[in-house]
């Protein structure tokens, strides 16, 4: 049973033998690497390359859902690719325009005083 999945994986249109196996492989050390990104301070990202992320990541899944042969491998790495640009740019977005910096407790005193 479990060599008989074995080798129709081996023999799969996109399987290991074949580009369509590891160019996706290898392209989740980018998601990989946009996840270890989720720890660095939002005041670092950059919202051209967050958009490169989400945006192709969301039209090359597009695409995975018409191709032959079908590569669920692929599907699955763009969609995360997608996901994780779009978080980082709500976590950009929301260091950039949502919170508000509380002003230091000495100018506040200052202001108090006058």
């Amino acid at each position: 049973m479990a060599n008989s999945k074995l080798k129709a994986l081996w023999n799969h249109p996109a399987g290991p033998k074949t580009i369509h196996f590891w160019a996706p492989t290898f392209k989740w050390g980018l998601s990989i690497a946009n996840i270890s990104d989720f720890s660095k301070p939002p005041e670092t990202l950059s919202y051209p390359q967050q958009m490169v992320f989400a945006v192709s990541g969301f039209i090359w899944s597009r695409y995975c859902t018409v191709i032959t042969p079908r590569n669920l491998n692929l599907l699955g790495v763009n969609f995360t690719m997608a996901c994780t640009g779009l978080y980082q740019i709500a976590r950009k977005l929301r260091h950039d325009y949502f919170l508000q910096e509380n002003p230091p407790a000495d100018a506040a005193d200052d202001v108090l005083e006058n």
